[in-house]
């Protein structure tokens, strides 16, 4: 009887320390679990309003970057998957198209939440201006001759790189950019009146790519002063082994080379209508086949632009297909 009591007792202080065991396991998981919560429920400080300063699609990603892509928040009706590195060419008057890599510093463009002002865009045939290459023309002057109220061209060897008259040509609807990894091109779209001289408007260009790897392009509204601190919106831009993004760029003097990047799901392969609403002084709006993708708020241009396309002269032979263009102002 002495050992079985015995026994009991020792029985009752292990069940005791084994509660006390559980006990303190219990609060311990209970204080990581509140500590996690609280880690996610409070927000790094500016998170909602730092940008990713991203390098242009030549350059590689800073250490650790991993933006990520901006989406439209339903189906958009195009399809998306590319193919090269960036369009290696430069607006007139030698100003470089690039974007500086860099992390969050003075001069960073900060992105805003759309507002419910956002414009509707006007697409295609119900804009004031509208092209949709019905006409064939051959290239090496046809085209220019064809489409001179639509397309004004750089001038020819600008750069030693832009040779628009030898690649572009209209047939079956399009407008064909051919790419043969020597000759570059570049122009401005619009009539000889307006076209290098628009403030605000919706900018607008169904396009996609065939082959061309190693290669890239940007459609842009540049500064008709040629003054990159005025302000550089490039959409679509990107390597054709990449995708097609935005880059909005700083107007803070010094940092224009610095850019806001809105990456997308869409795929150079196949046709997109790429949009740009662009407010003077206001707010600039990207869409995506009619979907916002997002608006932006600061460094937003006031003076007279230019909806300019340049495509690189590197990479495979291919082509850039441009469907329609078109600009409401």
């Amino acid at each position: 009887m002495t050992r079985q009591r015995t026994s009991q007792r020792r029985e009752r202080t292990t069940s005791t320390r084994g509660g006390f065991l559980r006990g303190a396991v219990v609060l311990v998981v209970a204080g990581v679990t509140v500590a996690v919560m609280l880690a996610f429920l409070t927000p790094a400080q500016g998170s909602e309003l730092v940008p990713s300063l991203s390098p242009s699609p030549s350059s590689a990603l800073p250490s650790g970057a991993s933006p990520s892509r901006a989406t439209p928040t339903r189906q958009a009706p195009d399809g998306a998957a590319p193919d090269g590195t960036t369009a290696s060419g430069e607006p007139a008057g030698g100003a470089a198209s690039g974007h500086a890599s860099g992390s969050t510093s003075e001069g960073a463009v900060q992105p805003r939440t759309p507002t419910p002002t956002v414009p509707e865009p006007v697409l295609g045939p119900q804009a004031a201006f509208f092209e949709d290459f019905t006409t064939p023309a051959a290239s090496g002057g046809p085209f220019a001759a064809t489409y001179a109220n639509a397309w004004q061209a750089y001038d020819e060897g600008t750069s030693d790189k832009y040779y628009s008259g030898a690649l572009i040509s209209a047939h079956d609807g399009v407008m064909d950019v051919a790419m043969n990894g020597t000759q570059g091109a570049a122009g401005v779209f619009g009539p000889p009146a307006t076209a290098w001289a628009q403030t605000g408007g919706t900018f607008s260009i169904r396009m996609k790519v065939e082959g061309g790897r190693g290669n890239g392009t940007a459609v842009m509204l540049w500064p008709t002063s040629n003054d990159a601190s005025e302000g550089e919106l490039d959409y679509p831009e990107g390597g054709f082994s990449g995708k097609p993004d935005v880059f909005h760029h700083s107007m803070v003097p010094g940092h224009a080379d610095k850019a806001y990047r809105i990456l997308t799901d869409a795929s150079w392969k196949d046709w997109h209508t790429y949009t740009t609403v662009w407010v003077p002084g206001k707010s600039v709006s990207y869409f995506l086949d009619g979907v916002l993708l997002e608006t932006v708020t600061e460094s937003v241009p006031t003076t007279p632009h230019r909806y300019t396309f340049q495509i690189g002269n590197t990479g495979k032979p291919g082509h850039v297909l441009i469907d329609w263009v078109s600009i409401e102002p």
